[in-house]
């Protein structure tokens, strides 16, 4: 059995062929969305967190929204950009949308990937102390998110205060408990990987990683999750840790799939430069089940891993996402054990 859920990268575009022409049609079509896949029997619904872009940027009213409307499935981000967070705020802010999700919140963080503009975190009031660089940034805000998720007090109460406090120091309000077992790091590294194990997060890992041994996209990743798991194991957490990877994949099933996807597959990886860094991104898969199946068998990270998450051209509208996640779960996902 694999979790199966989907990841929106929340595009919009005032074209007329975008079926998301403004931020109020993708936020709407998100949550829309989100209830879809619940009713096909989807696991998640993910979503992109891009600043000074025409996509997604502030997840938590979204994330709000979707747990309101739906009952069962996990809500997430894959991920959030910590160098522009202020993690207090961000725990009020994550408590709230557990708890209206009813404590289904899987929030996925990290360094965050290109951006729109220049060092586009100085704009939102940050900056790396002396001798850090932004990734340190990152993972400085990061562990102070993840201590005030764990609920400890450590505020010194007012002696007078408006309203009465409960005894000793105070925590971050509001609280949920258990929303710190349920935070992924994005990893695009196996250093990066082994931290994300140390600190006790679960682990994502996107279409592309940084090119640390020229194997194939599928075998850095399997060997960047092997990486993690014995880091997990050495660090002696005792709960059993989660893996997320991301996928596009297309089973071409009518007219419509053939229009948009039909030759749109990929036999071999890329590579390219991501800041500067050489760069390995994995294939998309667009083919009819029964070969899909067959290629999807070869993919060694997708085996190591139990979420798969499936990026969804968000701008051809629900109802066609709702038909590529239930192409996945009827056609494709029975016949390689994941259903």
């Amino acid at each position: 059995m694999k979790n199966i859920g989907f990841l929106s990268f929340g595009h919009w575009t005032p074209s007329p062929q975008s079926g998301t022409r403004s931020a109020s049609d993708v936020l709407l079509q998100s949550i829309d969305l989100a209830v879809a896949a619940e009713e096909l029997g989807a696991d998640g619904a993910y979503y992109r967190v891009h600043h000074f872009a025409r996509q997604l940027a502030s997840p938590f009213p979204l994330l709000s929204a979707v747990g309101a409307r739906t009952s069962r499935i996990e809500i997430g981000t894959g991920v959030i950009d910590m160098r522009y967070e202020n993690p207090f705020y961000m725990a009020e802010d994550a408590g709230s949308a557990d708890l209206i999700s009813g404590g289904r919140l899987q929030l996925g963080i990290s360094r965050g990937s290109p951006e729109q503009v220049v060092d586009g975190w100085r704009y939102f009031g940050y900056a790396p102390a002396e001798g850090e660089s932004d990734a340190d940034m990152a993972r400085r805000h990061s562990e102070v998110f993840l201590q005030l998720l764990e609920g400890r007090g450590f505020a010194q109460p007012s002696p007078r205060p408006m309203f009465p406090n409960p005894p000793g120091l105070l925590r971050l309000e509001p609280h949920s408990e258990g929303l710190r077992e349920r935070i992924w790091w994005g990893a695009a590294t196996t250093p990066t990987a082994v931290w994300a194990a140390q600190q006790g997060m679960n682990l994502q890992s996107s279409t592309l990683v940084f090119d640390e041994s020229g194997k194939p996209f599928h075998e850095q990743q399997a060997d960047q999750i092997r990486a993690y798991r014995a880091a997990w194991q050495e660090a002696g957490h005792t709960r059993t840790p989660r893996v997320s990877v991301s996928r596009s994949i297309f089973a071409i099933t009518d007219d419509r799939d053939r229009m948009y996807f039909g030759g749109q597959g990929q036999e071999n990886d890329q590579f390219g430069r991501i800041d500067n860094t050489r760069a390995v991104f994995g294939r998309s898969y667009a083919a009819e089940p029964d070969r899909l199946i067959e290629e999807l068998r070869a993919d060694t990270a997708i085996a190591e891993a139990d979420t798969l998450l499936l990026t969804v051209p968000n701008q051809l509208g629900v109802d066609y996402n709702a038909h590529v996640i239930e192409n996945i779960l009827k056609h494709v996902a029975p016949a390689l054990g994941w259903r």
